[in-house]
Parts: structure tokens; C-alpha cells; sequence
């Protein structure tokens, strides 16, 4: 039902697992927190996750893809081992969606120091739509690009029409994009229709528009890494090896804060929060977050 949680303590062992996710939720909320923990297990994680790809609730697959993996390059988990593919597509409420994830094992993580996020050099995204007219994916793409245009020339998104076994069992369509800096730090927007039989029908030039006014909004914030990340890169900054880690990001979101309260709780660790001086034309309030590592060692990786 997604109300209870059937904790078993002991070892992460890994290895292949395949889930079918509950379709209230999309395949990212299940992500998260595969993301999280995937790094400690013993054997490296090959996850198949069954279910909704794209909702207007958690982050979709894709822009998991372009913002998490990257960030977690950052802290030396790579290789060939790290990949979030999408099989199949699959919007609400139906779903029908396949996504394959597979992550190599770290035994430390290595602390960061990203306090220069850079200047935007790139933007990329992915229309993508399903059960619907291939040609709204291309009304997407030219209703973003007239805004992004004003700002950058060098933009680029592709378009993703899957058809048949491939596109799921519900009607949808919807916008990810990515804003690539020169120091290789990643910030993410993305809009989806409503779902087939709830709420008004969404005209596609005004989800790309909306889109891209999201993308602009997350660049005016700004930081090292965007919103939907934060948690994700305090997470590993805490469990990284006792030295100091530091990270400029944009204004800290409700859901951020929660977490630094359960990192508090768990780990007994409190981070040092410094608010940045706006700089001339550099957008909203930064907020530079140092902490020290609590060392954490997978002691379940087979040593090689």
C-alpha cells in the first residue's frame, strides 16, 4: 500500500533485482533511493524497476539520468558499472514502463569541494511523447527553444516517440531539460501532462514554455548542484572519509531541510551553513554547506 516499510537490518547484498512499483508513484521516487544506497551493497546493484517513468510528482528517469549520475561521478562512483537506462516508457496512470539501473560498489567515497558552479555553456533536453501524435513532441521543442534562444545558442533537444509494446498503457507527453556549466555542475527542469482523465488537457507550446521558465527559474537559484539533488549530494558528503567537504548551493528546498534534520538524528552530524553575498548578476542567495565526514567504510564490499 506504500503506507509500511518492512525493514530487515543486516548486510545490502545487491546483485539483480526486479521490482514492480506501485503506481501511485513514479519508478524516481523508487530511485532515490536505490541512488542512496546502491554505492554500499556487497555485489554491484543491476536493479529493473517496473512502472510509471514520467509523473508531476517525483523526478522522472530522465532527469535523474542527466543530474544524478554526474553528481555521483563527483565522488569517484564510476565506470562502466553506472547506468540508468529507459527500456520502456510508461506515463500515468497506467504506467507500463521499464527502466534498467546498475551501479558499481565504492568502499569509501571521496570528499568535494565544489564552490564555483561556472557559467551556463549548454543546454540539452528530451521531449518525449507516448500513445499520442509523434508531432507534439516537435511543438514542444519549438515553444522552449523560443524562449531558451534569448539567453544561448546552443541548445539542443531531442525527441523520443516510442510506439507500441515500447510506449505503455497511457497517453502522455513532457519536457526534460538539462543546463550543462563550464565546471560540469548540472541543473534540471521538467514538466509532464496531466494524466489521462484527470484535470484539463495541457496544450504542448504551453509545457514547453512553463518548462523553460522552470529552467530559468533553477539557473536564477543556482548552486553546484539544483534542487532535486541536494539531498543526495549532503547524503554522500556526510558519509565521505573524515575530511572537509564543501558545496555551494541555491536556497535550501522544504524537502533538503527535513533531511538535514534526519542526518542530524542519525549520523549526529551538523553541517556548517554559511549564506553567500549575491554577487552582481549571479541570481538568487547561495548557501556554501561545509561539513567533516563521518567516515563511513562499506564493510560488505568483497575486497579484490
Amino acid at each position: 500500500s506504500g503506507t509500511t516499510l518492512y525493514y530487515q537490518p543486516g548486510l545490502l547484498h545487491g546483485g539483480r533485482i526486479e521490482h514492480d512499483c506501485h503506481p501511485q508513484r513514479s519508478i524516481g521516487y523508487y530511485l532515490e533511493a536505490l541512488l542512496y544506497l546502491a554505492p554500499f551493497m556487497k555485489r554491484p546493484l543491476k536493479a529493473i524497476l517496473r512502472g510509471i517513468t514520467n509523473d508531476q510528482t517525483d523526478p522522472s528517469v530522465d532527469t535523474l539520468k542527466v543530474t544524478a549520475l554526474p553528481l555521483m561521478k563527483r565522488f569517484r562512483i564510476d565506470g562502466e558499472g553506472l547506468e540508468l537506462k529507459v527500456v520502456r516508457r510508461g506515463m500515468a496512470p497506467g504506467g507500463g514502463g521499464e527502466v534498467m539501473f546498475s551501479c558499481p560498489v565504492r568502499r569509501f567515497l571521496k570528499p568535494i569541494q565544489l564552490t564555483d558552479p561556472g557559467k551556463i555553456k549548454r543546454i540539452r533536453g528530451i521531449a518525449y511523447s507516448v500513445r499520442v501524435s509523434p508531432q507534439i513532441a516537435n511543438r514542444i521543442v519549438d515553444s522552449a527553444r523560443s524562449i531558451l534562444n534569448k539567453f544561448l545558442p546552443d541548445i539542443y533537444i531531442y525527441t523520443d516517440h516510442m510506439k507500441g509494446a515500447n510506449s505503455g498503457k497511457s497517453p502522455g507527453f513532457g519536457l526534460s531539460l538539462v543546463a550543462e556549466t563550464t565546471n560540469g555542475t548540472f541543473l534540471s527542469a521538467e514538466l509532464v501532462s496531466n494524466p489521462q482523465g484527470q484535470g484539463s488537457p495541457v496544450l504542448p507550446e504551453d509545457l514547453g514554455k512553463n518548462c523553460a521558465k522552470l529552467l530559468l527559474e533553477e539557473v536564477y537559484r543556482g548552486g553546484c548542484v539544483d534542487s532535486t539533488n541536494q539531498s543526495l549530494a549532503l547524503l554522500y558528503m556526510a558519509l565521505g572519509q573524515q575530511d572537509v567537504s564543501k558545496i555551494q548551493i541555491g536556497s535550501l528546498s522544504p524537502y533538503t531541510i527535513e533531511f538535514l534534520r534526519h542526518l542530524k538524528s542519525y549520523f549526529q552530524i551538523i553541517f556548517k551553513i554559511e549564506a553567500q553575498p549575491m554577487e552582481e548578476q549571479k541570481g538568487g542567495d547561495k548557501v556554501l554547506m561545509t561539513c567533516i565526514g563521518v567516515g563511513f567504510s562499506n564493510i560488505s564490499k568483497t575486497v579484490t
